[in-house]
């Protein structure tokens, strides 16, 4: 029987750590096989070097159309929080563990509906992340959600057991992140029952993030 050859970003991901280079060869991907449904690849944004990565799961139905991260409901909502907060926006770069927009087709006329990403795109994208921590230099990563943390933390990580710590970042990126903190994704306080109380809880976790 013959072996199944890796499929994953790494072939697509230039030597350069130029983030527009990055960008631009991002937009070719062909890792996995989200590139054939999603409208675009939608990249990260943001200051390079910058202080803060804030890492989410995968661009959703806005950013697939707009090509950028955090542009929807759940963008406003992260930046309203990290006001709050008192992170600096403009020292926040921003970017998705996934690159391209996993959906459930839409019935006519209605917004396409996210659906989570496997095991095996988020380990297939994870080049694309590993390039950007390399070329933005953050400080802490702040991980949006299980996805986020699954892509950079492994499997076995757990938001709910760490939620608001901040922890040290592995050892593989050599103090570059120096600190990872993990809280919920912003899409899932807007699906909450109690919205208010659950805004007031990701602005506390977000206060962690050091200064």
């Amino acid at each position: 029987m013959a072996t199944r050859t890796k499929r994953d970003a790494a072939g697509f991901v230039p030597d350069s750590r130029s983030l527009d280079r990055l960008r631009s060869a991002a937009r070719g991907c062909e890792g996995c096989d989200l590139f054939r449904n999603a409208t675009q690849t939608v990249f990260g944004a943001g200051p390079a070097p910058a202080k803060v990565l804030m890492l989410g799961e995968q661009p959703g139905d806005k950013e697939d159309v707009a090509g950028e991260p955090f542009v929807g409901p759940a963008g406003r909502l992260l930046d309203r929080a990290l006001e709050e907060a008192g992170v600096d926006r403009g020292q926040v770069y921003v970017t998705n563990a996934v690159k391209h927009f996993k959906f459930v087709p839409a019935e006519r006329g209605k917004q396409r509906i996210h659906k989570k990403p496997s095991r095996g795109e988020i380990v297939a994208c994870r080049p694309w992340l590993l390039a950007e921590l390399e070329a933005v230099q953050p400080e802490v990563v702040v991980l949006l959600g299980a996805t986020a943390a699954s892509s950079l933390m492994g499997p076995a990580f757990k938001v709910t057991a760490h939620r608001g710590e901040l922890l040290p970042a592995p050892d593989e990126f050599s103090g570059r992140p120096e600190n990872v903190l993990a809280t919920v994704h912003p899409s899932s306080v807007l699906r909450a029952p109690d919205r208010d109380e659950a805004y007031a809880a990701l602005v506390a976790d977000l206060r962690a993030v050091p200064a």
